[in-house]
């Protein structure tokens, strides 16, 4: 038998599935849109997480636009280890964003040197 539940978490719609006995701690997240390059994003945050058994995605075919987002942990809800992932995941892209923006106005500073031919 399976439970299930949905909700969003920011613009997105999430459901979820998971076995009655290990319905908090062991879900499948459908993400309408998600794609591989968020899908192994959020997936490499995820696994680093002390309490997370298992982390993984698929897509489960080309011509579907959806993404299949499975977490298993030992006792924290898979629910709370994703909305934490999604806010990390947030962090790390606002950090790289930010770093790249500086980056960039320093190299547009720097007065350019004639290129050597």
């Amino acid at each position: 038998m399976f439970c299930y539940r949905s909700f969003d978490i920011h613009l997105n719609k999430k459901q979820l599935a998971g076995d009655e006995d290990s319905c908090e701690k062991s879900r499948t997240f459908v993400f309408k849109e998600g794609g591989h390059t968020f899908g192994n994003a959020l997936r490499c945050i995820i696994t680093r997480y002390p309490d997370v058994v298992f982390c993984g995605y698929t897509v489960p075919h080309p011509s579907e636009v959806n993404m299949h987002f499975r977490i298993q942990t030992t006792g924290t809800r898979a629910a709370d280890v994703l909305k934490r992932g999604i806010e990390d995941l947030e962090k790390l892209c606002d950090h790289t964003l930010s770093i790249f923006q500086d980056e960039m106005m320093l190299f547009k500073a720097t007065p350019k040197a004639e290129a050597d031919l």
